[in-house]
C-alpha cells in the first residue's frame, strides 16, 4: 500500500470549494478527469453510491465513507478492477485569504501514483477556477 497527500491554495473561498465537492453533480466543473457522475444523492453522505464517468467513456464506482460538514472534510473508496483507491479530501482557509485543499491518497502503488498528477491538477483547479 502507498499514500501520496497533494495540497492545493487558491483564491476561491473555502464555502465555494465545499460546495463544489459536497454536491458530485459539481465534480465535472474542476476535475478534468470526470465527464459525469451518477450518485444515489445529489449530495454526499455516509454510504452515498455511485459511478464516476471519464472522458474515455468508462467508469468507476464509489462508495462515500464520511463526511464532516464541520470540519469540511471527506472520503471515499473508489474500485478499479480489482483494487481499492481510498481518497481523504479536507478544505481549509487559505494564509492569505482564499482556500487551500488536500488529498490524501492510498492504494495499489502504481495506481496511485499513476492517479496523483491528474488529482493534484484537479485540486489546483477546484481552488482557482472562479466562475
Amino acid at each position: 500500500m502507498t499514500t501520496v497527500t497533494l495540497h492545493a491554495t487558491g483564491p476561491v473561498d473555502p464555502g465555494e470549494v465545499w460546495d463544489r465537492f459536497v454536491h458530485p453533480a459539481r465534480w465535472p466543473e474542476w476535475s478534468p478527469q470526470i465527464s459525469r457522475v451518477e450518485a444515489t444523492a445529489p449530495r454526499i453522505a455516509q454510504g452515498v453510491t455511485g459511478r464516476v464517468h471519464d472522458p474515455l467513456r468508462t467508469s468507476v464506482p464509489f462508495v462515500v465513507d464520511e463526511v464532516s460538514d464541520a470540519a469540511r472534510s471527506w472520503s471515499w473508496q473508489v474500485t478499479v478492477g480489482p483494487t481499492r483507491l481510498g481518497l481523504a479530501h479536507w478544505v481549509s482557509a487559505g494564509p492569505d485569504g482564499g482556500t487551500t485543499t488536500g488529498l490524501r491518497i492510498s492504494g495499489f502503488a502504481p495506481l496511485v501514483l499513476g492517479y496523483a498528477p491528474l488529482a493534484l491538477l484537479a485540486i489546483k483547479r477546484l481552488v482557482t477556477i472562479t466562475t
